[in-house]
């Protein structure tokens, strides 16, 4: 006799914009990891994944189902998705417009998840004041003005805040998926549906793959003379004393201005520029630790290593055998 499996419903919100390949790729996930849970046959009956597509009806003045896995079934969503967009950021319209369903959706239990900018659409509802929340790296300043209150944190790909979880870069759509995975069919399903899709399905974080992007556009003349002053003669060398000297300040003034500037003490601006270097000479040479960390300022190899450790959350040759060409 067949076991009886519970419905459990997963809303994917195909909003303006939304990257197509992430809605129907996460919809094969979990089609995935629902007929690997169906296959197991021991214990208890895993509950059954059911995926639907929502998208803005503006003549109805809501939301409306456009795609379900299971048609004629009553909706009960218990997680509701926002996407990535492959160019740009949600229109205000877009995000306004949906933030009061959100709202409602939430206050009925439902668990949301954003990737990417799909983030923009959770904050315009107020729900992730005071959250710690991730976004692709490069919305993160964008965000944090756009939204003060929510404590962005991109070095993390996945934060699971219970009730809300966010997923980083364009393709986190995995990590997401199997977070979500995880969370309604356990973790054995969650590796079997990793395992055959081929991806990772733990242990990376979005700061493995993020540049650092310098604030350039602060106003400060003087600091960004600096900052151009770095970036065209390197970092070997540079002193705190050297840094002022070219911003025409005195040190104490430069160090205020540094950091109102760029967000960052010129240490660890310095830093960020010379981890830069460096992994750009782990991936593309076959040069030593030692040579690497001489050549970008550091005389003491094991004072790079902590370093870059700090900043990537990988040791340098943790990173080389993961990301060198042709590794």
């Amino acid at each position: 006799m067949a076991k009886i499996r519970d419905l459990i419903e997963i809303g994917l919100l195909i909003y303006p914009g939304a990257q197509l390949a992430a809605v129907h790729g996460l919809t094969d996930l979990f089609a995935i990891a629902d007929q690997l849970a169906a296959g197991r046959g021991e214990g208890k009956a895993a509950p059954a994944l059911r995926v639907s597509h929502w998208q803005p009806a503006p003549e109805a003045g809501g939301v409306h189902c456009c795609f379900d896995t299971h048609p004629g079934q009553p909706h009960r969503l218990v997680f509701l998705l926002m996407p990535p967009r492959l160019n740009g950021l949600p229109s205000l319209e877009s995000t306004t417009a949906l933030a009061p369903w959100l709202r409602a959706q939430h206050a009925d239990g439902v668990i949301l998840g954003s990737i990417c900018a799909g983030a923009f659409l959770l904050a315009e509802t107020g729900l992730l004041k005071g959250r710690s929340v991730t976004t692709h790296w490069s919305y993160a300043e964008t965000l944090a003005e756009r939204f003060p209150e929510t404590v962005v944190n991109v070095d993390k790909l996945i934060i699971d805040d219970g009730d809300i979880i966010t997923a980083g870069g364009l393709m986190a759509w995995t990590d997401l998926g199997l977070r979500v995975v995880d969370r309604l069919l356990g973790p054995t399903v969650t590796v079997e549906t990793a395992r055959f899709l081929l991806v990772d399905p733990a242990g990376r974080e979005q700061r493995f793959y993020s540049s650092f992007s310098p604030k350039l556009h602060h106003g400060d003349t003087a600091i960004l003379k600096v900052q151009h002053w770095l970036q065209k003669r390197g970092t070997r060398d540079v002193t705190l004393a050297g840094m002022a000297e070219q911003a025409g300040l005195e040190e104490r003034t430069f160090l205020r201005r540094f950091h109102k500037a760029t967000g960052l003490k010129p240490t660890e601006y310095r830093q960020h520029l010379c981890i830069g270097k460096a992994r750009e000479m782990l991936e593309f040479s076959r040069q030593s630790v030692e040579q690497i960390a001489w050549s970008v300022g550091y005389e003491d190899a094991g004072a790079f290593r902590k370093v870059f450790q700090k900043v990537m959350g990988l040791s340098p040759g943790d990173y080389r055998r993961r990301f060198a060409l042709g590794s």
